[in-house]
């Protein structure tokens, strides 16, 4: 086994006493690991072939023991990025803030509102405002626009469709400390700030992890002959988000056609004909106007709308493979 990559770690502990760790990366005929050691006792955070799933672990379990205090001799090794205060960016201190100071009854407040919003607005909720955004506002509870508008986050568009009713809200609550919030920096704790940076990086890593561990597992059940129906009970996900996925993966340049065969194989060839003549007609951009023109506007109604959207999505990565200028 070659070691190809070791940092030691160094962390104080109570009567100023410091404890050492080793992270090291080690790769053996194509086989990496990732390997933590303390005191002689190894945990082994990754084992395999991929360096992309390698490196996620890496910085992952760097990021955890870098939240619990220990420093890298050998720093960089998150690319962190430090303002010339050693503090970070007053925007990221202003999300800190924040989040660690909420409101929790204006918070709850704010997130009915935006469920309310999103079922009248027929929209995700997070498009809406995401659950960040909600803490910030909770914390600092802005009075007028002006205010609002020094949320981060807190765009001209969000402005415009919501700025008036978030107010409507707020202004029942008092506000803790005046704007503009030009305090945030002297307020905020340096300990629980640089905390807070890590485990934003540990839950940035953490997603990136569960995300290879997902495609590896979407790969090996499509090479097995899987159905559309059994990969969605098997990876628990969304119809319309497994086919993003199956998508991104043919984007990437694997192998989707034994899927697509497998699917299509109750759907007639001249059906199939009429799509992939829709595609070259119409485009391949929206599948709407393909679906209204293959089946009728009209004749839609009543039928399997989400098969046949799964079918239409299927014969569009058949055609863009065979047409790479199409959009």
């Amino acid at each position: 086994m070659q070691v190809v990559f070791l940092n030691t770690f160094e962390k104080v502990m109570e009567g100023r006493t410091a404890q050492q760790g080793q992270l090291s990366i080690c790769e053996d005929e194509g086989v990496w690991s990732v390997i933590w050691t303390v005191e002689s006792e190894e945990a082994i955070w990754f084992e395999g072939g991929s360096w992309e799933e390698m490196l996620a672990s890496f910085r992952h379990g760097a990021a955890v023991k870098m939240g619990e205090g220990y420093s890298p001799l050998l720093d960089g090794i998150l690319d962190e990025r430090r303002s010339s205060t050693g503090m970070g960016s007053t925007y990221s201190m202003m999300q800190c803030f924040g989040e660690m100071n909420s409101n929790a009854a204006l918070f709850d407040a704010l997130r009915d509102w935006r469920r309310a919003r999103a079922v009248s607005d027929k929209k995700s909720a997070y498009l809406v405002a995401t659950n960040r955004i909600l803490w910030m506002i909770s914390a600092y509870v802005p009075h007028s626009l002006e205010e609002l508008e020094q949320i981060p986050g807190w765009g001209e568009a969000k402005q415009a469709n919501y700025g008036e009713d978030v107010l409507q809200v707020t202004c029942a609550f008092e506000q803790p400390r005046a704007f503009p919030l030009d305090w945030v920096a002297e307020a905020i704790d340096p300990r629980q700030y640089t905390q807070w940076l890590y485990k934003q990086k540990e839950n940035k890593y953490k997603s990136q992890m569960d995300r290879h561990q997902e495609k590896r597992q979407l790969l090996s059940a499509i090479s097995e002959g899987k159905s559309l129906e059994q990969l969605q009970n098997e990876l628990e996900l969304p119809r319309r988000d497994l086919m993003e996925r199956i998508e991104r993966l043919d984007t990437e340049g694997y192998d989707m056609e034994p899927l697509i065969k497998l699917e299509l194989e109750q759907m007639p060839e001249a059906e199939q004909q009429l799509v992939w003549d829709a595609l070259t007609t119409i485009g391949d951009k929206y599948l709407k106007p393909v679906l209204y023109n293959v089946y009728g506007e009209d004749s839609v109604q009543g039928k399997p709308l989400d098969m046949l959207y799964d079918r239409l999505r299927l014969i569009r990565l058949r055609y863009r493979r065979a047409r790479p200028d199409a959009v």
